[in-house]
């Protein structure tokens, strides 16, 4: 039961049911494409003079088209319809302390070319040159006016609506205005997003393999630093002030290490990459230089080919992150929970670490039962981020 907020709605119109029914159908082609009217008409429950109707306008809009005709065992064979995404390109870049991954891609998130570059710690110089950049990726790939937007993902809090960052601990970034520069500077529409949120947006569009509920779920980010996305009823959960489900800043220790943030005891502090090298160093070297470059696939390795160290930070990392999920089960009750990031590369390591720290503290057993995943979707950050432009023509209209 969802009340109507009264200062955001839409009025139904005569056109509202079409509207609905065009949005499933349109879903119903891009889930099970190739797919025939007559099988998309079983789908809808419908007649095919209803799917019929909807077809032709979906075609007429240039959403749909007609491929290749299916087999049948007798009569005409019908023809198949499928999803217009090719030919719809978009531009997705993944903004990190420690690089800028640029993506071009179509509306379904298959990748055309990727660049990286060097990162841009001063907001004022990114939003300067990577219009420029946007621009010179599409002039190399002969896309120029094929482009239908750009998506942006910057690791920290963002205000979608208004295009902003409102904090980004790793970059130094505070309250900047990054849609509407570059959005005029390239003459096209710009969406900004949290890293956490658009992996979210990628598991909810993209990850069909691995996805027992892609409508009520958390995905938790592990990587620079941690972030989550909350999935509730199919939609991504933001807040009164934009920024829900900011799991990564939760304390796990008052007295605990210095996060990024400034706070103390920050579940990041305890998961992140740099946490997990840096736990490992200590044990290492205790005291001594730290070794340049290394990163936690090196850890990994170095834990699979029997360094005791290697593993023991590992696994701390791993009694960590169950101890943190604890407080995303109590507090979100999802039907799963996605982890994205380099750890995964270990999960044969750390599965049953986490699994044996959620025990201790879950206060039900069906909390201690809710299916913990790595996620399988490649790239999630840039394939969210060109989700922010794709997935709006599918999402379904905003009523009461």
């Amino acid at each position: 039961m969802r009340k109507i907020n009264l200062n955001d709605f839409s009025v139904a119109r005569r056109s509202t049911a079409r509207d609905i029914n065009r949005r499933i159908a349109l879903n119903l082609v891009r889930d099970r494409q190739p797919i025939s009217r007559a099988d998309l008409a079983r789908g809808m429950k419908t007649t095919r003079g209803v799917v019929g109707v909807l077809v032709n306008e979906l075609i007429a809009e240039g959403l749909i088209y007609e491929g290749l005709t299916g087999n049948t065992l007798r009569g005409r064979k019908p023809v198949c319809l499928y999803v217009r995404t090719k030919d719809r390109l978009v531009v997705a870049a993944d903004i990190r302390v420690t690089k800028i991954d640029i993506m071009l891609c179509d509306f379904a998130g298959h990748e055309i070319a990727l660049e990286t570059i060097a990162p841009v710690l001063s907001p004022e110089q990114f939003v300067r040159d990577f219009p420029k950049q946007v621009r010179a990726l599409l002039k190399k790939h002969k896309a120029t006016g094929e482009c239908e937007g750009v998506g942006v993902v910057v690791p920290g809090m963002v205000d979608r609506d208004a295009g902003r960052v409102i904090s980004a601990p790793l970059l130094g970034w505070r309250n900047v205005d990054v849609r509407d520069p570059i959005a005029k500077a390239t003459g096209m529409p710009v969406c900004v997003e949290s890293a956490a949120r658009a992996c979210a947006l990628a598991q909810m569009w993209l990850g069909r393999e691995d996805a027992p509920d892609t409508h009520n779920f958390t995905y938790v980010s592990v990587s620079d630093g941690v972030g989550t996305g909350v999935v509730v009823r199919g939609e991504l959960v933001r807040g009164h002030n934009q920024i829900a489900g900011e799991f990564g800043h939760m304390p796990l220790n008052l007295d605990g290490p210095r996060c990024a943030c400034g706070a103390n005891g920050c579940w990041m502090a305890y998961i992140s990459n740099l946490a997990t090298v840096s736990r490992y160093e200590a044990m290492r070297n205790r005291g001594t230089d730290s070794e340049p470059g290394l990163t936690v696939e090196d850890i990994i390795a170095r834990a699979r080919s029997g360094d005791a160290k290697a593993l023991a930070a590992i696994q701390a990392t791993a009694r960590y992150l169950g101890l943190g999920l604890i407080s995303i089960l109590h507090g979100v009750d999802p039907a799963c929970v996605y982890i994205g990031g380099e750890i995964t590369g270990a999960w044969d390591l750390i599965e049953p670490t986490m699994h044996a720290a959620i025990a201790e503290r879950a206060l039900t057993d069906e909390g201690v039962k809710t299916l913990i995943l790595p996620s399988k979707v490649a790239h999630p950050r840039l394939r969210g981020a060109a989700a922010l432009i794709a997935a709006p023509t599918f999402a379904a209209p905003h009523v009461a």
